[in-house]
């Protein structure tokens, strides 16, 4: 089935950031203190965060450009 290239790339966003933020979330009782994320609040946590759903949005990308 051939999807359109925008739903694709949403689909890839939408997997990276729910997966990101689970791994984060996990992960976070086990971090320093300056690597957890406040509730509205721009920090560390939250640059970590978004470093582990870009990481996983790279993988998910080149997994599909392989055609894994």
């Amino acid at each position: 089935m051939t999807y359109n290239p925008t739903i694709r790339n949403l689909m890839d966003a939408l997997l990276a950031v729910l997966a990101g933020n689970a791994i984060y979330f996990l992960l976070m009782p086990h971090l320093p203190l300056a690597a957890r994320h406040g509730l509205y609040k721009e920090d560390w946590g939250l640059l970590v965060d978004f470093g582990i759903c870009t990481a996983i949005f790279a993988a998910v990308k080149l997994a599909r450009a392989r055609g894994w």
